[in-house]
């Protein structure tokens, strides 16, 4: 299977998926607690098992690690490949019926994310890339738009920042101050990636807990847009050591150009 088959196979299992989650999402449903504190739903959980089970059955047999089920994760086979998945991105905002939730599915390779399919089931669209394809975003139509990040901001023009709508971070005003004049857009899940990737955002600092799962399959679909996301200290995010969920503090930018912040 070739690398667009592979996209177009990851796409029709994270909409089915989907599919799961929305049948849930409109109906009552109950909400537990994680051991870390973090809900969890019937949505959560009806779409690990799809995504599970039908990336099991692809030929390549690599491993997944899924959110919900980091005990059943091995590790990379000997090539350093796994699924990188998170079944519903953004419980909470599922949780609030704003329809800021996602569906994340990354390939991961030596340690880096090649190919990556977010789905927002509420919303009817999809984000695709693949290392060397580009990016595109798939509306509710069904039709395929190719992704390009906005590029640094002209002199005079604040900066649009996108930020979480769950999870505020002390650290972020100091941020934003160094940046300099800027304009907010929160929202929640991995769309905060994507609108950049679609050029609506210049840069997304997150200033807080994220997990792999949360920023992987995004992440590829920035970067074939031409963005960056990198830590503080301007190295990109590493998956090699799946083992260690948290990610360090992030900045995704919708430009190639370096701008240090602190």
């Amino acid at each position: 299977m070739d690398m667009t088959d592979l996209l177009n196979t990851v796409e029709r299992i994270a909409r089915e998926a989907g599919d799961a989650i929305m049948t849930v999402y409109a109906r009552e449903f109950s909400v537990e607690e994680k051991e870390d504190k973090s809900p969890l739903t019937e949505a959560d959980k009806a779409a690990h098992e799809i995504i599970v089970r039908e990336l099991n059955a692809l030929p390549q047999g690599i491993p997944v690690l899924s959110e919900e089920d980091e005990q059943g994760f091995a590790g990379p086979d000997e090539d350093g490949r796994y699924w990188l998945v998170d079944p519903l991105d953004g419980t909470k905002e599922f949780i609030k019926r704003n329809d800021e939730f996602t569906v994340n599915i990354a390939l991961i390779e030596q340690g880096k994310p090649v190919l990556g399919v977010v789905t927002a089931p509420a919303l009817g669209t999809a984000y695709l890339a693949a290392e060397g394809m580009g990016a595109v975003k798939v509306d509710e139509h069904g039709a395929r738009h190719t992704l390009h990040v906005a590029g640094k901001p002209a002199a005079n023009t604040p900066w649009r920042v996108v930020g979480s709508r769950s999870h505020a971070s002390p650290d972020l005003a100091d941020w934003l101050t160094k940046l300099g004049e800027h304009n907010m857009l929160p929202m929640g899940s991995s769309l905060k990636q994507c609108v950049i990737a679609e050029g609506k955002a210049d840069v997304y600092p997150r200033l807080g807990p994220t997990c792999l799962w949360d920023t992987g399959a995004a992440q590829v679909v920035v970067e074939q847009a031409g963005g960056r996301v990198e830590t503080l200290q301007g190295e990109p995010l590493s998956y090699a050591t799946p083992r260690e969920k948290l990610n360090p503090h992030f900045v995704v930018w919708g430009t190639v150009t370096l701008r240090n912040t602190g």
